[in-house]
């Protein structure tokens, strides 16, 4: 299978240069997850435009710094791209902007939440599990970077994952094989904590990034997460 990775968002300038790129840690999260994907990117980060969605056999799209409400030229062709995407059945996946622009161009809303920031590894539980998810733990584990949130989910998308702070950290589509989290899978402990780091005293308070950063010693599902969207893939390249 290829899958096409929409690049969203670009890594904090103070940062880039020490990580691979977002569609890079992706490609790595998928061979270690034994993925067998072949991936190519489409950067509307960088200007690139969008193929047609029917020429294509899955997306994923990446995180990003804009919000699904900012001003950006590239957030309404990408929306409507969601949208006939998910007429053509094409499988998407969406990660933190992704899960969010996904909702939005699907029915649901997304708003910067008044909870503020969620960082740190968060805890989710897994709500209702599709057919192709097979076993799964009651909560998985993971590192997240967000101010904004689903505040209402679309019209046929039920709650895979959950938080007390993220209602709908994860939504599976019954209409077309869509797949979104809040939670960032790709992100490995380093890059996370730098990013945390680079935030410090700008976005996020002193004692805020500490307790962020401390928090990824604990275990983390993000493996476990990988091959679940993979799982997703894989049944949705054959239905």
């Amino acid at each position: 299978m290829k899958l096409t990775i929409v690049e969203t968002g670009l890594a904090p300038a103070a940062i880039r240069d020490r990580f691979p790129d977002y569609p890079e840690m992706f490609r790595r999260m998928f061979e270690g997850a034994g993925a067998g994907l072949t991936c190519e990117t489409v950067s509307v980060a960088r200007g690139q435009g969008l193929p047609d969605p029917a020429g294509l056999e899955a997306v994923l799209y990446t995180g990003s710094p804009a919000g699904v409400y900012d001003d950006e030229p590239w957030i309404s062709p990408l929306m409507d791209f969601i949208r006939a995407g998910a007429q053509a059945k094409l499988p998407q996946v969406g990660i933190c902007f992704g899960h969010q622009i996904m909702a939005e161009a699907l029915g649901g809303k997304v708003e910067k939440s008044t909870k503020g920031w969620g960082v740190g590894r968060h805890t989710y539980d897994i709500g209702a599990t599709p057919g192709w998810a097979g076993a799964a733990p009651e909560a998985m584990r993971i590192a997240v970077s967000h101010q904004d949130q689903v505040v209402v989910k679309p019209p046929g998308a039920d709650i895979v994952a959950c938080s007390a702070f993220t209602e709908f950290a994860g939504l599976s589509y019954q209409d077309f094989p869509g797949l979104s989290f809040q939670c960032h899978p790709e992100f490995d402990p380093e890059f996370s904590a730098a990013l945390y780091s680079a935030r410090r005293g700008v976005s996020l308070s002193e004692e805020t990034a500490d307790a962020a950063i401390a928090s990824l010693d604990g275990a983390c599902d993000r493996r476990f997460l990988a091959q679940w969207i993979v799982s997703f893939l894989k049944t949705s390249s054959v239905s």
